[in-house]
Formats: structure tokens, sequence, C-alpha cells
């Protein structure tokens, strides 16, 4: 009496097995082909929400640190008191918030708003509504801070091509910033916070 393959002797036929070995296409390929095809199959897994993610997470970095820096390093200029210094320290603050922080204010609730949507956070959260509270008035802050500082550029501008000491419309100019600076990086502060922890 004939065996069958199957269940007497606990081996499939030759065909079903050969089926069930990987061909050449299932076989991980090599060399650069390897590289190109792992590269292609990480960008094909990053959801949109990631990549609008990453881009909050780097504009944030950016508009928090290119703040945090330029504010410091003018500070410890003015506080120097060289005409020059002051003027080119300043001449490169106006032009960092423009090239650094102005994107990143754009950019922030375009990502923001738009990883709620796809999330399907409702906006009337309260981590959300306080978020939303504390960016406008960061941003109310950061407005006149650069109306001041492009006018304390002028200022020293003037100073240094006159070789006079800063007028003390700077100096006044230059404790508004520096008032104006305190609510503005303690609301980024806090909607960090808010990012992070997302309370109901």
């Amino acid at each position: 009496m004939a065996c069958n393959p199957v269940i007497g002797g606990g081996r499939e036929p030759p065909d079903r097995r050969v089926e069930r070995l990987p061909g050449p296409r299932a076989l991980p390929p090599k060399g650069p082909e390897r590289r190109t095809g792992g590269f292609d199959a990480i960008i094909a897994t990053m959801t949109a929400y990631m990549l609008l993610k990453l881009l909050h997470v780097l504009s944030s970095t950016v508009l928090f640190g290119t703040g945090m820096g330029i504010a410091f390093f003018k500070w410890i200029t003015d506080r120097a008191g060289d005409v020059r210094a002051i003027r080119i320290v300043t001449e490169r603050t106006v032009l960092a918030d423009w090239l650094f922080t102005t994107p990143a204010v754009i950019v922030q609730p375009v990502t923001g708003f738009a990883m709620v949507w796809l999330a399907g956070y409702p906006l009337s959260s309260q981590w959300i509504a306080w978020s939303v509270a504390l960016y406008l008035l960061a941003g109310a802050c950061w407005l006149p801070v650069v109306w001041l500082q492009m006018r304390m550029r002028d200022l020293a501008r003037v100073a240094d091509a006159g070789n006079t000491p800063l007028p003390p419309l700077y100096w006044r100019y230059q404790r508004w910033w520096f008032v104006l600076g305190i609510p503005a990086f303690s609301a980024l502060v806090v909607i960090f916070w808010l990012m992070l922890n997302k309370p109901a």
C-alpha cells in the first residue's frame, strides 16, 4: 500500500516544497541596490503626519534657539558699550530674525494646525487653546521687538559713522527690547510643556 507523502511520511510533495523556497525576487538585494531599496522603504513609511511633526519640531528649535542666541549676544554686546561692536551685532540680529525667526514663526502654526487636523484633535481642547493664546502673546511681543531692533540698528549706524556715543533713545529702546523678550520666551517654554504633555 502506497504511503501518502503528507499524512504518512510527514513530508510535502517536491513541487510544494519548491514553491515555498524564496526566489531571486524575494531575496534581499545586495550592494547599492540594497541601500537604495532600504532608503526608499524608509521614505515610503514616513506619513504626512510624521513629516509635519519633523518640520514642526525643527521650526520650534530654530524659533527658540535663534531667538535665545541672538538675544544673548546682543545683550552682552550692549553691556560692553563698544559702539562699533553694537552696530555690527545689531545688524546681524536683524538679519538673523529675517532669515531664521520669521520663517519659523510662519511654519509653526501651519504645521501645528495641520497635525491637529490629521490627528483629529478638537480645536476646543484646552491645551490647544492655551497654546494658541500663548503663541499670539509671544507674537505680540515679537513684532515690536523686530521694530525696536531695526531702530537700534539705525541709531548704532549713525553713532558709529559719526564716531559719537549712542543716544539715550537707543538705551530706551534697548530696555523695552529686553522687557518684551521675557514674556515672549516664557510663553514659548509653556507651549513646549503643553505640546509634550497635552493636558486635558
